[in-house]
């Protein structure tokens, strides 16, 4: 987003403006943007990544948009709802490259997914959050696909199993941006398993299991 004088209330600083191009897309905006693809920020597991999520302007209403989803589908079964919840969570992705808006966003994502689970949300299940928040809003640079220390990004592909249990795959950022290069090519009748090789497999875990 570009503006030639924007409103305090978009900005943090002129210096950062200047230093970084930070300029923080209005509510109205990202409304009307999310409206544009309502039919995906309303599947719980459908994939958001924000490559400059800020303190989490676009990754906030689209995490509160799929708990809505939840809350239609799962309301009768507490069970599903909060394993769902934490699906959703699990489904959006950031990259940063200012430490205190990494920080702000992890901690607003966080603070909307517990106070979806209410009184259910318990002190595992915050530490369940957190995990899924620290793997998945990464610090670096979405341009160089690179963290401060000079190492490729990774981000975790996470799969509901049912009876709350997870998958859990790691894959390299430049290595998920090839997908679309292999669309037509004589790669293309392959599934995604024999062409994208995760750096790292987890075995199937409980929440428990993921808040330890």
């Amino acid at each position: 987003m570009s503006v030639d004088e924007p409103s305090a209330s978009l900005v943090r600083s002129k210096q950062r403006v200047t230093d970084h191009g930070e300029v923080f897309t209005p509510d109205w905006m990202v409304d009307d943007m999310l409206d544009q693809v309502k039919d995906e920020t309303d599947r719980i597991g459908s994939r958001f990544l924000e490559p400059a999520c800020g303190s989490g302007n676009f990754l906030a209403p689209i995490l509160l948009r799929k708990l809505q989803a939840v809350q239609g589908r799962y309301a009768k079964s507490p069970f599903e709802l909060q394993h769902q919840a934490i699906f959703a969570l699990m489904s959006v992705y950031g990259i940063e490259l200012l430490p205190d808006n990494l920080d702000e966003c992890r901690a607003r994502l966080l603070t909307v997914f517990l106070e979806f689970l209410g009184a259910s949300a318990t002190p595992e299940w915050e530490r369940a959050g957190s995990v899924v928040l620290t793997a998945n809003i990464i610090r670096g640079d979405a341009m160089t696909m690179k963290t401060p220390a000079d190492e490729m990004i990774q981000f975790p592909e996470w799969a509901y199993l049912g009876r709350g249990r997870y998958q859990r795959r790691d894959f390299r950022l430049d290595s998920l941006s090839q997908r679309s290069k292999v669309e037509g090519t004589l790669f293309d009748h392959l599934d995604e398993h024999e062409v994208f090789i995760p750096s790292r497999v987890y075995p199937p875990m409980t929440v428990k299991e993921l808040a330890a």
